[in-house]
Parts: structure tokens; C-alpha cells; sequence
């Protein structure tokens, strides 16, 4: 099977609009960022975006959020996107707000084919509003689904032509969990080799996991937020 693609735009070609995306990264690190700019020229919309958070105004999601290309997020962290809190505020943007390592073990959940699990996160908050509750050992759990992504779009700094992929320090976020989760997951890698390059022992996430795999190209590495103090 030949997963190596030409980039991004082949990619994504077959995303049509109201799919249900996982996007990896952690604010603006490791995000997928050719593929969003891809699906921005796309156009697909009524997207539902599955993410840590949505970035940054004029970068990476928030480009889609520009575009009014997504339809819900489901997010742990509105963050720095002005333009995504207005479309929440405004109720122009359906938004599920979850906390983060709930997001996580839904995602992972996915990856392992288990439908459901039981967390304490968000037991007696709005969180827990219509879900189902059973306790364990005298403890409330809340039960959580596990997501049901069409696409995982992930961003590694290494992988070789059979989709093994080696992420790069923080950039091994959400990316890993995504990876195992969609339906058809598509990665995109700061650098592509031949079979057989890469370390077995360093691999993050198996090729049996990515069906789709190019190199990228301009990545942009922004930081969200940049604190500094006086030198001493």
C-alpha cells in the first residue's frame, strides 16, 4: 500500500464538508499546518474540529474559524483566539468545552476501540449535564464516548514511507493519541525517509495507524505567547 501523497492539497482532497476532524498540537506546537491551509483553499465547511484548542486568529484553526468553514469545536481551552471567543459569545459557533485529559482518553479510547469511558473529570459541573453517572468503589464516574472521528490530521517531525512517525519533544501532544483515532488519519512530517531509517525504539506511532503521509514544507514555528524578563 503506498501512503505517500504529494502534499497537503492530495491529502485532503476527499474531506468534504460537515466531516468531523481530529487536528494534533498543543496551541500553536505541532500543529498540521499545511493541511489546514489546504483545507482553507478547499473550502470544505460545517466542519467539526476535535482540538486541544483553536490557536491563534490568523493562524493555523483560526483560519478556518475566519472562513466560518467549522460548524462546532470540541476543545479543551478557548486559548488565544480572540475570533473563536467572539463566535462562542455570539453563539455563532457551536462549542463543547471538555476538560483536557478527558479530551485525551476519548481520543485514545478511539485508538484502542473501547466505546466509552469513565472518568471523574466534570462529575456534579455542567459538564456532567445528560451524561450517565455509575459508581465505582463508593466514587462517582462520569461516562464519556469515545469520539468518532472521519479524519485524524497530524503533524510529526519524522516519518518514513510506511507512515511510522517520531514526534518532536513537545510537538508529541495530542498528535500521538489523534494518530490512532480516525477513521483515515493523514500526517504530514517536517522531514520524509525510505523504509527502514528510522530507529525502532524511537517510533511514537506505528504506521499501521496513518494511511496517508507527505512531506510539508514552510513551516512557520510561531510561539502563542512569548514572556520574557530583565536580564539579572
Amino acid at each position: 500500500m503506498n501512503k505517500v501523497v504529494a502534499n497537503a492539497e492530495d491529502a485532503i482532497k476527499d474531506i468534504e464538508s460537515g466531516a468531523v476532524l481530529m487536528l494534533g498540537g498543543f496551541g500553536l506546537c505541532g500543529i498540521p499546518e499545511n493541511c489546514i491551509n489546504a483545507l482553507v483553499k478547499k473550502g470544505s465547511d460545517k466542519l467539526t474540529c476535535i482540538s486541544n484548542n483553536a490557536g491563534v486568529d490568523d493562524f493555523g484553526i483560526g483560519l478556518l474559524l475566519k472562513t466560518r468553514q467549522v460548524k462546532k469545536m470540541i476543545a479543551s481551552y478557548v486559548g488565544e483566539n480572540a475570533e473563536f471567543e467572539r463566535q462562542l459569545l455570539s453563539g455563532e459557533l457551536e462549542v463543547e468545552l471538555i476538560p483536557q485529559g478527558t479530551l485525551a482518553t476519548r481520543c485514545m479510547a478511539a485508538g484502542y476501540g473501547m466505546p466509552a469511558i469513565y472518568t471523574p473529570a466534570g462529575v456534579g459541573t455542567e459538564v456532567a449535564i445528560g451524561k450517565e453517572t455509575r459508581e465505582f468503589n463508593g466514587k462517582t464516574y462520569l461516562m464519556e464516548y469515545a469520539f468518532d472521528a472521519d479524519f485524524a490530521i497530524v503533524k510529526a517531525w519524522k516519518g518514513d514511507v510506511h507512515g511510522n512517525l517520531i514526534f518532536k519533544e513537545t510537538a508529541r501532544n495530542f498528535n500521538p493519541l489523534m494518530a490512532m483515532a480516525g477513521k483515515v488519519t493523514i500526517a504530514e512530517v517536517e522531514e520524509l525517509v525510505p523504509a527502514g531509517e528510522l530507529d525502532p525504539n524511537q517510533i511514537h506511532t506505528p504506521g499501521i495507524y496513518v494511511h496517508r503521509i507527505f512531506k510539508g514544507e514552510n513551516y512557520e514555528k510561531r510561539i502563542e505567547q512569548r514572556t520574557t524578563r530583565k536580564p539579572l
